[in-house]
């Protein structure tokens, strides 16, 4: 009878590991192939653009924008070198969604050096799976000025539906503002943005859309108005243009490899052909599923397959989340059939708000909503891509915080620069559940791994490597820890990430006392702002310097017909969206007060007013109050109260009417100073 020898240490554990791993390949199109070199040079230059009516000045590569797409079999070895002649400023591109060595992950100061004016840069990586994938800039917002495009690898052999055509699509937004003026206007709190989209909500558009009841259950919750999209753009892009023709036969399938390289844009796309068949997801495949409106959060991508009816040229659509416009593809020849327009949000609606709770597992016949998620309940890998059973699992938890009035965004309370980094054991598995406390939704992308995305579909949960978390919900993900070095976890939001939302993931085995390569210097640069009032009666304003938690500022009050002045050097640290600590010196010429020191506290009431309590050195006690009545998108009505057990009581009220980003008209009454009326300025 003949025995098969059994080597000692194969045991279950290694057998299950070796299915996983398996598997893993499988999923991943992983192969040994030796595939060929493909070479690509890459220039980053300045390019002057008129995309919105006015010349600007953008970022290109290639004299292109997007940047050329960057074609790659599985197997394949990537040598591209990039060449920066960009005038002053440094570079980099990262490969979004590869799985790439460390150092050619291309974020700079953590991994890989940033290229200098007139300096070149080689990056060398083997291709290890196919589907659709880009690349983009990861210095500061150079993103947003045009650096990203394409990459598509193909599998080394066939796989999937078979079509006639097939379409990269690259979608993204543009401003004309250079987005560190558009950073510099969130940092300060201006609102310009949400009045020029017609978002801003007031009291007057809560009672137009039945919402008061709402409206005022939000400010007494002390929650500040939401914002679907921080930024107002000056126009959406396909491929680079607002509207793009791509060739289709009538009757013919097309493939779209969609990719959102917005910097700020959740994007809706719908077609005029009908339902979009999703075949993948961040690149892997995944079981087909029908969707009639796709929701794509920033540095996701997604292959769809349509089918062209026989005769005409059907749109497919991409309209921004906020409703503030949209980009469009044509595909076929003849007479355009357009898609279904996409009804604007209800920013006043709570239950909309919050509509990240709600589950959408419905049936493609059924009712659709108004406004849909992402279709990730749907979404099932096509094998198993459950972890080695014996790994060990350690779950951490991570809130989405953030501080919309000071564009402060973080995790568990802590921006990248108070808390930078998520140690991981090697071999684990790290199993992260989100929990959105914010009125955003939020793209979590995270370098250099897959994660599945525990959406209910048990061992064929989907990979994936960017994942939104809608307002108020909560996600979760788990990844098989087995890399090496640093990799950045962060919100692919741009402006976002620049205000703390990151981690890194930093894996043991880099020594002691380990700490992460981060030049924290850009991530929270202080940024001037300035607010003067000029009425016939009085001057009054603020000027000074702002960081994530900090404020130095210089506040003046000076009446002309009294020719009595205020003038305060003050500091304050922000603790938290709802309270912060202040103090300063007093200059003054009041009559019966002195100059003097102070300190105090402030604090969020109710109905978002500004409650404040200060002691100065002249043992006065100085509680204030302050609130400010938005009355439509562009009056506003604003009231401030103080009591000196000194000098007594101060109230001033006035009515602003916003003009533009820079102007107000304003007037009101203030009881030292009287009635009077003017402008006021903003920068």
């Amino acid at each position: 009878m003949g025995m098969r020898w059994r080597h000692p240490l194969v045991n279950e554990d290694m057998k299950r590991t070796f299915l996983y791993l398996a598997a893993c390949a499988a999923v991943l199109g992983a192969c040994a192939v030796r595939g060929a070199v493909v070479r690509y040079e890459l220039t980053i230059a300045e390019k002057v653009i008129a995309p919105a009516g006015k010349r600007v000045t953008a970022l290109a590569i290639n004299d292109s924008i997007p940047g050329p797409t960057l074609r790659f079999r599985v197997g394949d070895v990537a040598r591209i070198r990039v060449h920066n002649r960009l005038p002053k400023e440094m570079t980099i591109l990262h490969w979004h969604g590869l799985l790439v060595p460390n150092a050619q992950d291309g974020v700079a100061f953590l991994n890989t050096p940033p290229i200098a004016p007139g300096k070149s840069h080689d990056y060398e990586f083997r291709l290890k799976h196919a589907g659709t994938y880009w690349y983009h800039s990861h210095m500061g917002l150079q993103e947003q000025r045009g650096l990203y495009g394409a990459i598509v690898v193909e599998p080394a052999e066939p796989q999937g539906p078979a079509v006639d055509a097939e379409h990269v699509v690259v979608l993204s937004d543009w401003t004309n503002e250079h987005p560190d003026e558009v950073m510099r206007s969130l940092r300060r709190g201006d609102e310009w943005y949400a009045i020029r989209k017609g978002n801003q909500q007031s009291l007057w558009g809560a009672w137009r859309a039945g919402a008061l009841g709402d409206f005022m259950a939000r400010e007494w919750s002390r929650m500040p108005p939401m914002d679907i999209s921080d930024v107002a753009y000056d126009a959406f892009w396909v491929n680079g243009s607002p509207r793009t023709l791509l060739p289709g036969r009538g009757g013919g399938r097309v493939k779209l490899r969609l990719i959102n390289a917005g910097a700020a844009t959740y994007f809706y796309v719908n077609s005029a052909t009908g339902p979009l068949t999703i075949v993948a997801a961040d690149g892997m495949p995944v079981r087909p599923v029908e969707v009639r409106r796709l929701l794509m959060g920033m540095g996701e991508t997604y292959d769809v397959v349509v089918t062209l009816p026989a005769a005409g040229r059907y749109e497919v659509r991409a309209t921004a989340q906020d409703g503030s416009g949209h980009a469009s593809m044509f595909l076929g020849e003849g007479e355009d059939h357009l898609a279904p327009d996409i009804p604007k949000p209800n920013p006043y609606s709570m239950d909309w708000m919050i509509a990240g709770l709600e589950k959408d597992e419905r049936p493609l016949n059924a009712p659709e909503l108004p406004r849909p998620l992402s279709p990730y309940r749907k979404l099932r890998a096509l094998a198993s891509t459950q972890p080695p059973a014996d790994a060990p699992v350690r779950e951490i938890e991570l809130r989405l915080t953030g501080n919309m009035l000071r564009y402060t965004w973080s995790f568990n309370g802590k921006t990248l620069k108070e808390e930078s980094t998520i140690p991981v054991n090697r071999g684990e598995v790290l199993r992260m559940k989100f929990i959105n406390d914010t009125m955003m939704h939020h793209p979590l992308h995270l370098h250099g791994h897959f994660f599945r995305l525990l959406n209910g579909q048990g061992d064929f949960a989907p990979l994936k490597h960017t994942v939104d978390i809608p307002p108020m919900a909560r996600e979760t993900i788990e990844f098989h820890a087995n890399e090496q070095g640093d990799w950045i976890f962060h919100c692919h939001l741009l402006y976002h990430m620049k205000a703390g939302m990151s981690r890194v993931i930093s894996y043991d085995g880099q020594g002691p006392g380990h700490q992460p390569r981060l030049d924290l210097s850009h991530m929270d640069p202080w940024t001037f702002g300035l607010e003067a009032t000029l009425q016939s009666n009085l001057t009054h304003g603020q000027a000074g310097w702002r960081s994530m938690r900090h404020d130095l500022d210089v506040i003046w009050e000076y009446g002309f017909g009294d020719d009595e002045y205020e003038l305060d050097l003050q500091w304050k640290r922000t603790f938290s969206p709802d309270w912060a600590t202040l103090g300063g010196y007093r200059f003054t010429n009041e009559h019966g007060a002195r100059d003097r020191a102070f300190g105090g506290v402030q604090y969020r009431l109710p109905l978002l007013a500004e409650g404040t309590l200060i002691v100065d050195t002249e043992g006065d006690l100085r509680p204030g109050l302050a609130k400010t009545f938005q009355l439509t998108d562009r009056w506003s009505f604003i009231n401030e109260i103080e009591y000196d057990t000194n000098t007594r009581w101060e109230w001033n009220s006035s009515l602003e009417y916003r003009i533009n980003k820079r102007f107000s008209i304003t007037g009101g009454y203030h009881t030292d100073h009287g009635f009077g009326g003017g402008i006021l300025f903003r920068w």
